[in-house]
């Protein structure tokens, strides 16, 4: 029997909804039969930029338990999802700091070959969903990795409508991750696990 594909699932959140998401991808990966690290990027804001806003304080001390990513956690995958909240169309500082400093493994060739992925969200409907996880796969180019988006692969996705990840809109926290995210989610973990497995097989 083949060895299960390993799956690294590296987010930034910092009120929980991709936390939240993260956690979603994680179960349905493992139901396909990956075996999952779910890790988070330290958190790089102030204390007084923290405590500005109670959920995000909340939030922190609620998921202390989750370990932090390493440069190992993505050596070690066959797949990497990475997840982060949009921030001006772009990723958020804390994940972009992680990417950053893998420059040795980059540099060994120790992160080209695996499939890749991301997932987002915002607080408005056109807030930068899909300039954010582009600007994240220009450095997957960079990495030599393979980029699998969920794209219209599954009749779903014309619901939600994002071919490039999973994605979020919670109105300012007023509304949470639902069945809509979650059957994303599930698309976009399933095709990851599916074409991180072929991969693996024809190494």
């Amino acid at each position: 029997m083949s060895e299960p594909v390993k799956l690294s699932v590296v987010y930034y959140s910092s009120t929980g909804n991709i936390a939240e998401i993260a956690n979603a991808l994680v179960a349905e990966a493992e139901a396909a039969g990956a075996e999952v690290r779910l890790r988070r990027a330290p958190e790089l804001a102030p204390d007084a930029a923290v405590d500005s806003n109670p959920a995000w304080r909340a939030h922190l001390e609620a998921t202390r338990s989750v370990p932090e990513v390493t440069a190992e956690d993505v050596v070690w995958a066959d797949a990497v999802l990475f997840g982060s909240p949009t921030r001006y169309g772009n990723i958020a500082a804390q994940l972009k700091q992680f990417i950053d400093s893998l420059g040795g493994e980059w540099q060994q060739g120790l992160l080209a070959d695996k499939a890749y992925s991301g997932f987002t969200s915002s607080a408005t409907q056109h807030g930068g969903q899909e300039s954010t996880l582009l600007a994240l796969y220009n450095s997957i180019h960079h990495f030599g990795g393979i980029i699998v988006s969920p794209g219209y692969t599954d009749g779903s996705k014309f619901v939600d409508g994002n071919p490039y990840g999973t994605s979020h809109v919670d109105a300012q926290g007023e509304i949470k991750v639902g069945e809509q995210t979650r059957t994303a989610a599930a698309v976009q973990a399933k095709r990851v696990v599916r074409v991180a497995a072929a991969l693996k097989g024809a190494a």
